[in-house]
């Protein structure tokens, strides 16, 4: 029996293509995103290796509880880190040296006043030469390394980006108004401590500690020592002379150990999204294989039942079919292996060009990588080919005499469609359950819930594909005539191919369609709340760091503005219930927000007093009246007692609580700066006010200046970039479904053969047979879409209260457009698919086709 198999992989080999395409390309994303894993990970780990090669002891500042994290001045709070300390490091024993260094954030503005690098990370720190005029940590690729405060040097990406050259003048900001000093040349980085893509700016010593923090002062001590050196010891000597709360101390090796799984938990996320692709694309593929091996088992139910006659036992049989899914999975993930290698070779540069950073490094092919794709294509296969194995095995000996062209067995759909409804029915009980749920408990649930309808679905596509078929075949015998009524026919004679085919674009179109309408709902609420709850002409806020708090004193004293309104906020527990408290000057707000109240004003606010949110009231159980026990997560004051004295409709721009810039103020480890301020123009001029609010505050780079056009069209950009992974998951389900298509056809026509050559010899033209397979094709891939676009839309509709219950304006909206746009790409693939199994079924020689035994 095991060379049966053997014999029929090769055998059938050309049928089998599509089903080894199907299992390479689900296989070679595991392998891809595994290798790629590996691969960044190790270049990671090699360059953190390389950068805490003689790093001994690490000696950081840090803010002692309670204090504030900047001063009036707006610099960071002083720092225990000075020179005494560096002098009394360098006495311990066994130290070499002590290199001190000031860290801060520093943006450098290119073409169009826009900032480089990325807004999460760009460093300002300070350039230390040795006696050659070198620093080690930051190799020179040009120029030099600056020495006084008007000189400064960048890393060699954002020179080029800003098209800067040693001698240039460049313009940046740190956290304040932008500043001008010339570039004497650029350097290496790569620091694998800095965010991906970030800028890094080199200034004297003297120059960072005046910008970043106070004259004498660091941020970090790396100690150096000699071979030999026990540096669990030196650490705890370290720590013995740091002043408490002010320092710790880390040894080199811990470090290490701290950067290795920050490092893993970084290339996490995006292993764990390529998996995802992975999985869905294995998932679809299993539709593709069941469906091939069952049309490959109806083809050969003579050959079976001649092996039942003589002597094969029914296990025997079944082992037969999955030792050739077996040999089938493991030919194609070792294919999958090579192609997944390309992919991650391909996919790192590809990242990068789009922000990734990831390090230069060999490619890593672990073992655990190869066994792992070969396990998962292998399984999966034999999986999707068990329940055919169990037809064949249910093959009678006396089946030998029949023909091949057996119906299929009626109660096997009776008993399939009675699972499948209760399948659906359990799944939509689920959704049902997750209607009474709010957004943070009812995830999982929505999760399980869409899985058991699709799988439900998947088990009723037999039934339900009937009467779109139908729909379906109306105009196209009404247009094509003889050769549409047949397509329809066809299509309708086996309802099980018709929808294991169907199904492969069902599930990719059900996923796509559910998350498109979730998008598209959202931002048309994000619009009618930017729209419907800000009055103001402006929002200023600055890329990754917060203003001073006098910017809006600034901004008010402006001939054009008619109010600036402060927003600040901070983070509180309130029973069980977590809320964003946010501070302002209410007058202000008054004219900046649309804020409608249910009960209580804006007038009623003041230090002690707030007002709540309808959601987050209605959650914790609060009215006008009652006291709220906040408990913040920052800041001096751990607790502090509020009055309700309002209740106000959700607002976009106002958290669920509303007080005082004063109450902020103490609970925050930042009181002397603000998040943003809401610019409302005097007489509705607002044309040309932005170019006064820059020049006002310095003209920084830092500086964003939002209108409510680019409110709006920053976080549409924001839900069109998720939805682009999401159009990348389309496409990988359409190529899928594709191969399906083709491969389901394709087998068709031989199975069909007689039946083509009869219809040949009574007058059916070869256009006419091209024209049923294309239609028949195209009626398919119509099933497949009004199934998956239909099932996506209502799961998105019953996955709606999850966003409402933090969203109150979120509302179903189905994005007709692009729906339209994926029912037409449907169509398309079933015609484009339809071209080579069309042309083979159009070249068959009629006389034989009749002939065929």
């Amino acid at each position: 029996m095991l060379r049966t198999a053997v014999r029929n992989v090769f055998a059938y080999k050309a049928r089998l293509m599509m089903t080894v395409l199907a299992v390479v390309l689900g296989t070679a994303f595991v392998s891809g995103t595994l290798i790629l894993s590996d691969t960044v990970g190790n270049a990671y780990k090699s360059s953190m290796s390389k950068s805490l090669k003689n790093v001994a002891v690490s000696v950081r500042s840090q803010t002692p509880p309670g204090a504030a994290e900047k001063e009036a001045d707006g610099r960071r709070s002083s720092s225990a880190l000075d020179d005494p300390l560096a002098g009394e490091l360098r006495e311990l024993p066994g130290v070499t040296s002590v290199r001190a260094s000031v860290r801060g954030n520093a943006v450098v503005a290119g073409k169009g006043n826009q900032p480089l690098g990325n807004e999460w990370g760009n460093w300002g720190t300070n350039y230390i030469p040795d006696k050659d005029g070198n620093d080690s940590a930051y190799p020179l690729k040009e120029g030099r390394g600056p020495v006084t405060s008007d000189e400064i040097a960048l890393d060699a990406h954002t020179a080029a980006a800003g098209g800067y050259k040693p001698g240039d003048t460049v313009r940046f900001a740190t956290d304040g108004p932008a500043l001008h000093k010339r570039l004497v040349g650029t350097v290496d980085n790569d620091n694998p401590q800095l965010e991906a893509g970030a800028s890094l700016v080199l200034f004297d010593t003297a120059t960072a500690q005046k910008l970043f923090l106070r004259p004498g002062q660091y941020d970090e001590m790396v100690l150096a020592a000699a071979p030999g050196t026990d540096y669990q010891a030196l650490t705890q000597k370290v720590r013995d002379i740091l002043p408490k709360d002010r320092a710790t101390a880390t040894s080199g090796p811990d470090l290490a150990d701290q950067a290795s799984k920050a490092i893993t938990e970084r290339s996490s996320s995006l292993t764990k999204t390529l998996l995802v692709f992975a999985g869905i694309a294995l998932f679809i593929g299993v539709f593709i294989i069941a469906n091939t091996f069952t049309m490959l088992i109806t083809e050969r139910s003579r050959e079976i039942a001649l092996l039942r006659a003589v002597g094969a036992s029914r296990r025997q049989v079944v082992r037969s079919v999955l030792a050739e899914a077996g040999l089938l999975g493991l030919a194609s993930s070792v294919l999958g292996i090579v192609f997944g290698t390309g992919i991650a070779i391909g996919l790192r540069p590809l990242l990068n060009a789009g922000g990734a950073g990831f390090p230069d490094g060999p490619l890593v092919i672990s073992p655990a990588t190869v066994l792992s794709t070969l396990g998962v294509g292998v399984l999966v296969t034999v999986l999707a080919a068990w329940l055919p194995s169990r037809k064949a095995a249910n093959i009678a000996p006396i089946e030998a005499l029949r023909t091949v062209d057996a119906t299929p067995a009626r109660l096997g759909l009776v008993v399939r469609t009675a699972l499948g409804a209760a399948v659906t029915a359990a799944g939509t009980g689920v959704m049902r359950y997750v209607t009474t749920l709010n957004n943070s408990e009812g995830i999982m649930p929505a999760m399980l819930g869409s899985a058991l309808v699709l799988v439900g679905l998947i088990l009723l596509a037999p039934l339900l594909s009937r009467p779109v078929i139908l729909m379906a075949g109306m105009p196209a015998t009404r247009l094509f005539g003889v050769s549409g009524k047949l397509a329809k026919e066809n299509a309708l004679s086996n309802p099980r191919r018709t929808a294991a085919t169907a199904s492969a674009l069902m599930v990719g179109l059900a996923l796509v369609t559910g998350l498109t309408t979730v998008g598209h709902s959202a931002q048309l609420g994000i619009n009618a709340m930017t729209t419907k709850g800000l009055a103001a002409d402006y929002n200023v806020e600055q890329s990754n760091h917060k203003l001073p708090i006098d910017t809006s004193d600034k901004l008010r004293r402006l001939p054009g503005v008619a109010a600036a309104a402060p927003m600040t906020s901070a983070s509180f527990t309130a029973g069980d219930q977590r809320a964003t408290l946010t501070g302002t000057d209410t007058v202000a707000l008054g004219k900046t927000v649309n804020l409608k109240f249910a009960s209580g004003s804006l007038a009623d606010i003041g230090n002690g007093k707030i007002a709540v949110s309808e959601t987050f009231a209605k959650k914790a159980g609060y009215n006008t009246g009652d006291r709220v026990e906040a408990h913040f997560t920052q800041g001096a004051e751990c607790k502090q007692t509020f009055h309700v004295v309002g209740v106000y409709e959700d607002n976009l721009f106002v958290g669920q609580a509303l007080g005082t810039t004063s109450d902020i103020a103490q609970n925050t480890h930042d009181p002397n700066t603000v998040r943003s301020v809401l610019i409302k123009a005097a007489n509705s001029q607002a044309a040309g006010l932005d170019q006064q609010i820059r020049t006002a505050l310095g003209d920084s780079p830092l500086l964003k200046i939002q209108d409510k056009n680019t409110l709006q069209t920053e976080r549409a950009e924001r839900i069109g970039t998720a939805l682009l992974m999401l159009y990348g998951l389309l496409a990988m389900a359409i190529v899928i479904a594709v191969l399906g298509i083709i491969n389901t056809l394709a087998m068709s026509v031989t199975e069909r053969t007689r039946e083509i050559g009869m219809l040949r010899a009574i007058g059916l033209s070869r256009d006419g047979i091209r024209q049923m397979i294309r239609l028949e094709s195209v009626m398919i891939s119509f099933c497949g879409a009004i199934l998956g676009i239909s099932t996506g839309a209502a799961l998105a509709w019953a996955g709606s209260s999850l966003l409402r219950s933090s969203f109150p304006q979120y509302e179903t909206a189905l994005p007709w457009g692009t729906i339209g746009l994926f029912l037409l790409t449907a169509l398309v693939v079933g015609a484009l698919a339809a071209v080579w199994p069309a042309r083979r079924a159009a070249r068959l020689n009629m006389l034989q086709s009749i002939s065929t035994q």
